[in-house]
């Protein structure tokens, strides 16, 4: 067997595991400092799931122990078995070492609480759509609502689905719906297969590699959602660790990052119904899109913690 290379990527020694003597760390809290210092120590990247090095040191912790985010703060002054100490510890190492985002770790991601299977051959899961469909679509007391009524959805259009969460969600959300969802990757299609018979959705999400709309004919729908690439030449270049971890499918979007978003905004109207609209995330890239669209009247959507990342646009509007 191969001895494992002792260097990083960068051709630095790979940090060794801090020695932890036993009785050091008890509680659940007590791991969770301990992530937190090393990975502010290895100057890590977040924003794959996780935010901040508490938040991502708290997900691990959790996972180790088989427990619900939601259930942490019950258990947070627990003490850690000597078997569940050296699992949490591993876990450390490994996103450290390996500068691979938690979730493919641990091969789960939470999107608006619900456990989704992740793995290299998808990006892992961000989106800030998922939040907007429940602010948004049926809106919270019919307040700010780009559609009144959920039940009163037919057909809801995944682009460039990946896992495959944001279709599950949409699912979830539009209970009337038929829901189909797209991707050009293999690979991101048999993890997307994977969550929608985890979720026992089979009968209402239909899955189709190829394209964008190329695999679908002439089918139209009243919602169309989509996250696909839009990092440019610039940002493709200076991506972490993390995110090179990732398929670089599911970030490249051309020079200018707007490849397949201007695909997507020239070919939707063909594809949507008369009172639809498109939902669609684009990073930081507002003022791009509104300088290469100044003809489109385009809706920006702020979440709790984005602004100006997700436009809408209704199908009347596209043309």
């Amino acid at each position: 067997m191969a001895k494992a290379s002792k260097k990083t990527a960068r051709g630095r020694a790979a940090p060794k595991p801090a020695k932890v003597g036993p009785g050091e760390l008890l509680t659940l809290l007590d791991f969770v400092r301990y992530g937190v210092s090393r990975f502010v120590e290895a100057e890590l990247a977040f924003a794959h799931g996780t935010t901040d090095p508490v938040a991502e040191a708290a997900f691990l912790v959790s996972e180790a122990l088989h427990l619900n985010p939601e259930q942490f703060e019950t258990f947070a002054g627990a003490r850690v078995t000597v078997a569940e100490g050296k699992s949490i510890l591993d876990l450390i190492h490994q996103r450290v070492t390996t500068r691979k985002p938690a979730a493919y770790l641990v091969n789960k991601i939470y999107m608006r609480g619900l456990p989704f299977y992740v793995d290299e051959r998808v990006i892992v899961p961000r989106s800030f759509i998922g939040e907007l469909m429940d602010s948004h679509f049926g809106g919270e007391e019919g307040a700010g609502a780009l559609i009144d009524d959920p039940t009163g959805v037919e057909r809801v259009l995944d682009l460039c689905t990946g896992s495959g969460c944001l279709a599950i969600l949409a699912a979830h959300h539009f209970p009337n719906a038929a829901v189909d969802a797209v991707d050009i990757s293999k690979g991101a299609i048999e993890v997307a297969t994977r969550n929608v018979g985890d979720y026992g959705l089979e009968h209402r999400i239909s899955l189709y590699r190829g394209d964008l709309f190329a695999p679908l004919g002439d089918n139209r729908y009243d919602l169309i959602i989509t996250n696909p690439p839009y990092v440019d030449a610039e940002g493709m270049a200076a991506l972490p660790p993390e995110c090179r971890a990732e398929p670089k499918l599911a970030f490249d979007g051309g020079a200018d990052g707007l490849d397949v978003v201007r695909r997507i905004l020239r070919e939707a109207p063909d594809h949507l119904t008369p009172g639809g609209g498109l939902i669609c995330e684009i990073g930081r890239g507002r003022d791009l899109v509104d300088e290469a669209f100044p003809e489109l009247p385009l809706l920006w959507l702020d979440t709790e913690d984005s602004e100006g990342e997700v436009f809408w646009i209704a199908a009347a509007d596209l043309g």
